[in-house]
């Protein structure tokens, strides 16, 4: 099949779907299997052929919603979208809306069942919604129709861990497909990076004691008087030497960000701390909130505020912000992040430290709740016709090379055509004015993928960048997190826990949230404001009742 056909098909279909033709509407029926396999050429067990033939091309679709980014070219005109067209035969015609948009018609499309499509991909759907949804009878038992999915079927025989996180709990079925991307980023979202020009200027004049100018390169440790010596004389000094001494930033991060927040400050007094403040230690579940040292490393934290040490500014400002103010003239001291290359104009004039030492010793960092494998991602309408068909379609996006151009872009524009050496696919040099991210979001759906080790040593090279936050990571950070130590990700919870994390967990983060910034901005927490915090969180906004609920399921987990 030519793809200029299958481009003219799509086309002529979306104008069907639009105007209501055929079986894009209601009254959906399908095609039994037997004539799927002996008219339409229907098969799904060998990834090199089709999976139906050209006349089933002409006469079978699917209609697929999808939000997008904005700068993201229309699915149907993006190169890896034909090019899968071509490959398996299956033709999709894809609704895309902007991400407002869809967050505004979703109850819509699940509330009128005369009009949906077949399928929704990036549909974010919750554990509480596909639990509703499937005692419904609205989504299609994907786990039904395994048989019809080699790739995903491979994946769970060898991953249960994997399989288990997408198992609704009530009845034991799967109802919708993941997206999984492990690279090992994630559970570590903060770096500690330092200038390194302005710390050589701080020694020089006796400002860091313990500390020469040799040892001011990658993998630094500072415990918390040296580096509070060492702010000070940032905020102190014009060290940018443009006259003014006030436009210093001695140490900056963006307050509750997924990435580059503040949570690996509470690491001096030896806490986990993340966003939720939940972490699994020694198989239990953890709030840092209630511990005595979240209190002493909270007016720690306050007392650097307070001093002009932390930029009040990284309390309200937003990612945007931080990025857009960190290029140019140097004004940064210090800051968290992923990736110097990201934030600062001249990212050789930083180093990456270990993480600080707090007063008593204590050295670790923050372990995020941020799951590598998403829930939710695509869910099939049981109004679907011909479902073994568009399963056995999206089967093929756990194909390694296809996730790699799924998530990246496309062979030709993306990545080079010709392999390297170990037969990987290989990144084509960035286009002139253009960024990597640029290129990627213009060209790439996202979704449902499968990129683990195997893809990552076999099959396709991680992008440089990625390369070096890992390397970073390994060094600078992973080292310094207990064994004992884990995040609390992707947990089943029954619909009866559901139920009670939607009627407290709310407002308990609002009670932590508010409560935490006041400490912060305004010179910490008193005892006694410390014991009313603890006596509300367990009779006011029910925190018990909701560690008991993640404690349930991480046990069943």
């Amino acid at each position: 099949m030519k793809k200029i056909v299958t481009v003219v098909s799509v086309t002529a279909l979306a104008l069907c779907a639009l105007t209501s033709c055929g079986k894009q509407k209601g009254g959906k029926k399908g095609t039994g299997l037997d004539t799927l396999v002996s008219d339409y050429g229907f098969q799904w067990t060998d990834p090199a052929k089709p999976i139906l033939n050209e006349k089933a091309a002409q006469e079978i679709s699917f209609s697929v919603y999808s939000s997008k980014n904005a700068s993201a070219l229309d699915y149907n005109d993006m190169l890896v979208m034909q090019n899968l067209a071509e490959s398996t035969g299956v033709s999709v015609i894809w609704e895309n809306v902007s991400e407002s948009v869809y967050a505004q018609q979703k109850n819509l499309i699940f509330g009128d069942a005369n009009n949906r499509p077949d399928a929704i991909y990036h549909a974010g759907m919750s554990s509480g919604e596909i639990i509703k949804y499937a005692k419904r009878k609205v989504l299609v038992p994907i786990s039904d129709y395994l048989e019809y999915m080699p790739n995903l079927r491979k994946i769970f025989e060898e991953r249960p861990d994997i399989r288990s996180q997408l198992v609704n709990v009530e009845d034991g079925k799967i109802y919708s497909l993941p997206r999984i991307e492990e690279m090992g980023l994630l559970q570590n979202p903060n770096l500690l990076f330092l200038n390194k020009a302005w710390t050589i200027k701080a020694i020089q004049a006796g400002r860091l004691p313990g500390v020469q100018e040799a040892d001011v390169k990658d993998g630094l440790t500072l415990n918390a008087s040296q580096m509070e010596s060492l702010l000070t004389y940032f905020r102190d000094n014009d060290m940018n030497g443009n006259g003014k001494a006030d436009d210093e930033r001695p140490l900056n991060f963006v307050y509750n960000n997924w990435q580059g927040n503040q949570c690996d400050l509470y690491g001096m007094f030896g806490l986990n701390d993340n966003l939720e403040h939940r972490i699994i230690v020694d198989g239990k579940v953890t709030y840092t909130i209630t511990d005595e040292r979240f209190k002493e490393a909270t007016n720690f934290i306050a007392g650097w505020v307070d001093k002009g040490l932390i930029d009040k500014v990284s309390f309200e400002q937003s990612q945007d912000n931080f990025l857009a103010n960190g290029k140019g003239l140097e004004t940064y001291g210090a800051f968290y992040w992923w990736e110097s290359e990201t934030v600062v104009s001249n990212p050789g004039n930083y180093i990456t430290m270990n993480p600080l030492v707090g007063p008593h010793g204590d050295q670790t960092i923050c372990v995020s709740n941020n799951p590598e494998v998403g829930i939710g991602e695509v869910v099939v309408f049981s109004s679907c016709p011909n479902v073994e068909v568009l399963l056995a379609y999206f089967d093929r996006y756990y194909d390694p090379e296809i996730s790699a151009q799924i998530n990246y872009g496309p062979i030709g524009i993306v990545y080079e055509e010709a392999r390297d050496e170990k037969g990987m696919l290989v990144q084509k040099p960035i286009p002139d004015g253009m960024t990597s991210d640029e290129l990627r979001l213009q060209n790439a759906p996202f979704g449902i993928i499968y990129l683990s080790d195997y893809a990552w040593n076999n099959v396709v090279n991680m992008e440089p960048r990625a390369k070096l936050r890992l390397e970073r990571l390994r060094k600078h950070a992973k080292p310094f997190v207990g064994k004992t130590v884990l995040p609390c990700g992707n947990l089943p919870f029954t619909m009866e826990e559901l139920n009670t994390l939607s009627t407290y967990e709310t407002n308990l983060n609002d009670y932590v949230r508010t409560n935490l910034i006041k400490w912060l901005m305004k010179g910490g927490v008193s005892d006694a404001d410390w014991n009313k915090f603890q006596k509300e969180m367990t009779e006011k906004v029910y925190l018990n009742e909701i560690r008991t609920v993640y404690q349930n399921a991480y046990d069943r987990f």
